[in-house]
């Protein structure tokens, strides 16, 4: 069946999927890595594609920015498609020293300066990832020789938040590793539909670096943190 935002039908996303905020590195993906890659939407320029990985049916699909985005598409694959096993691969900014650009962080649990969960509870909620995708994909990274580094992340509504922000020194104090936008919303729905979930983050932006990554750089140079996605899915479908 489809939804207003996903034009597919029961059986066309696999049981897996990758969630990459940008629909291009969805096609990247798709074009690089699966065998045989099938497109099953488009709508809204939201590219998914389900193919096939080292013998096992994966599929991967852009989720847009920020908390509401991802939260539809997130909460339409659980709810409506079936999907079991989400795992969002995205970059962040990081505050850690020593781990610059191209770093790549498993994130444990996202806190968040979203009102979006304290419109569903009267307090504040802790959304975490699912400990065995979490465990396996810190296992692959050592068999595949990848230096990861495990912690919690801030999902932040703010892309360009005031640089004298007083509270961000607070987060990094209380050893938030880095912050990017859509992890709270991946945890909190995951939990709700009782399914399991992964973030992954490849550091683009710090504060120590001025040099950024290039929107060519953000599409494409994030082969490890995909590599690390697609065998850790590969357990759990």
């Amino acid at each position: 069946m489809s939804t207003p935002h996903i034009r597919a039908e029961k059986g066309d996303i696999a049981k897996g999927v990758l969630l990459p905020g940008d629909p291009r590195r969805a096609k990247y993906i798709a074009d690089n890595f699966l065998e045989d890659p099938v497109l099953f939407n488009d709508v809204r320029g939201m590219l998914g594609f389900t193919g096939m990985y080292k013998g096992k049916r994966l599929s991967v699909m852009g989720s847009g920015m920020g908390i509401p985005s991802a939260s539809i598409y997130i909460s339409e694959l659980y709810k409506f498609f079936d999907v079991e096993n989400i795992i969002r691969i995205g970059t962040c900014g990081s505050w850690i020293d020593n781990y610059g650009i191209g770093s790549v962080f498993l994130a444990q649990g996202c806190s968040t300066t979203s009102n979006i969960n304290r419109k569903i509870f009267n307090g504040t909620f802790c959304p975490l990832a699912d400990f065995s995708l979490l465990r396996t994909a810190y296992l692959k990274s050592i068999a595949l020789g990848k230096k990861v580094k495990v912690g919690n992340m801030l999902s932040s509504d703010l892309f360009y938040p005031l640089a004298d922000d007083p509270k961000f020194e607070n987060w990094k104090k209380f050893g938030i590793m880095g912050v990017e936008m859509e992890g709270a919303g991946l945890y909190t729905a995951a939990m709700r539909f009782k399914k399991r979930a992964l973030m992954i983050c490849t550091v683009s932006d710090t504060k120590t670096d001025e040099r950024d990554m290039t929107p060519e750089e953000r599409e494409t140079s994030l082969n490890d943190m995909i590599e690390l996605a697609l065998d850790t899915m590969w357990e759990f479908v």
